[in-house]
């Protein structure tokens, strides 16, 4: 937050409007969530990178503005383009990511329209905006590790990887490139369903459209989202309509409620992504008073629109190419696995948790939709994929335990294997984990540490 204050302060030097300072608050956030700024080559990178992709959106969004159909093809085919680049290794990835950023924000930043009385023309200042940001985000975080107020920046070693290509055949595309083609797909829809039925508000489609199938881990996870982009939604629409009722439009309290209210989001936003939908529509919702808007004339419209946006993510997701939910989580316990079965290995020169811990939580960051599958499909569905997260996750005190003892015990070893197999049968897997669990705990060497 400091550095999208600090960002919007220079903005609003810069080249004043709302246009430039939505621009710098969006970039903020989401280059200090990419962690861009991790090591000193990727914010070399990002340095490089941004103006050139800066000034491809700028074009984008002039395209947009002028020629709304090839400005849209456009902009699918970057987005395409930037998941699909994911396949290539770490460096094409964060590649993807610079250029993925630049064209979401096109569709929440206003025009930035040319301001006679400056002397930087406009096509420049989101270039000049976004190097800001980067200067910002990386001196408040090299700053806050310094104090240690963040933990320092730390290369993942066993990144989570993504699903294998299921065995349908052999002309069926890997998980990124049918990712890449569902986003297409889905863009494209919710672009055509925009501009012929709702040509002054067809951002809030295609946006929601792309957050919902973003970071695609499955369908199930892409539906799941969808109900709490919704329903969070839902929530801030009527908390905005009840604060723009009581406040003003212009004065400094309606400027702090927004900064709090992304401060909200930002912060609450790993408990639940409805927690975000909430106070960022809260927040468009305040903002709209500087538009000379009616707040409540545009905000049930909008929630309208996040609906659909919401029914097309999902249909992509869903029918074009899918990627099953259950084959990401059967991957990702596989890799867990896999990582504990290396560090309880005799012949394994050194060993730290720190790899198993972090498999686990990409264990954990599919869990949610499984878990809220579970509240509703317990009564008639035996086998719970939810489940498997729950024993495989009561495994990682005692395994971190066992680890950094140096330990490796052949019954625990011999159970890793029997897991491993069981990945093969879904319906033993959860005995499998349970019974891995189990002979962690009743190892001698296996006491669990009180946290500190």
């Amino acid at each position: 937050m400091l550095a999208a204050i600090a960002t919007l302060l220079c903005a609003l030097a810069i080249a004043p409007g709302p246009g430039p300072v939505v621009l710098a608050v969006v970039l903020s956030l989401s280059l200090s969530r990419s962690h861009l700024d991790r090591d000193l080559r990727g914010r070399i990178e990002a340095a490089i990178a941004l103006p050139v992709v800066g000034l491809v959106a700028v074009g984008v969004g002039m395209l947009l503005h002028r020629a709304p159909w090839i400005g849209a093809l456009v902009f699918v085919a970057g987005m395409f383009l930037s998941i699909w680049l994911r396949r290539f290794g770490p460096m094409t990835r964060r590649a993807s990511s610079l250029i993925a950023l630049p064209f979401v924000v096109l569709l929440t930043t206003p025009h930035i329209r040319a301001d006679p009385t400056s002397a930087i023309p406009a096509s420049l200042v989101p270039i000049l905006i976004a190097l800001l940001a980067l200067l910002w985000v990386s001196v408040l975080h090299a700053l806050a590790r310094r104090v240690h107020f963040l933990p320092p920046a730390r290369m993942q070693e066993h990144p989570a990887p993504e699903p294998a290509p299921s065995r349908e055949g052999s002309l069926r595309p890997i998980a990124s490139t049918r990712m890449a083609i569902q986003m297409a797909v889905a863009l494209a829809m919710s672009f055509v369903v925009g501009y012929v039925f709702f040509a002054e508000r067809w951002a809030w489609i295609v946006l929601t459209t792309f957050i919902v199938i973003s970071g695609n881990r499955g369908r199930l996870d892409v539906a799941y989202k969808s109900v709490l982009r919704v329903l969070g939604a839902a929530a801030g629409t009527l908390l905005a309509l009840t604060f723009t009722l009581h406040l003003g439009s212009h004065d400094t309290t309606t400027v702090l409620l927004i900064l709090t209210a992304i401060f909200l989001g930002v912060w609450l936003r790993p408990l639940g992504y409805a927690w975000w939908a909430l106070f960022v529509t809260l927040a468009l919702a305040l903002l709209q008073g500087f538009s000379g808007s009616s707040a409540p004339l545009i905000l049930w419209p909008r929630l309208e629109e996040i609906v659909i946006g919401a029914i097309i993510g999902v249909a992509s997701a869903w029918f074009v190419l899918p990627v099953r939910s259950t084959a990401v989580l059967r991957r990702r316990i596989a890799d867990t696995l896999a990582i504990l079965a290396d560090a309880l290995d005799p012949a394994t020169p050194t060993r730290r948790p720190d790899d198993f811990v972090a498999a686990i939580a990409s264990v954990e960051q599919v869990a949610p939709a499984f878990r809220a599958s579970r509240l509703v499909t317990r009564h008639f569905r035996t086998m719970q994929q939810a489940d498997w997260v729950d024993a495989l996750a009561a495994c990682r005190d005692p395994a971190v335990a066992l680890i950094e003892k140096g330990e490796t015990p052949g019954l625990v070893r011999r159970a890793v294997g029997a897991a491993r197999k069981a990945m093969h049968e879904p319906t033993e897997l959860q005995q499998a984990l349970r019974n891995l669990c189990r002979s962690l705990e009743n190892h001698p060497e296996s006491t669990v540490r009180e946290p500190e």
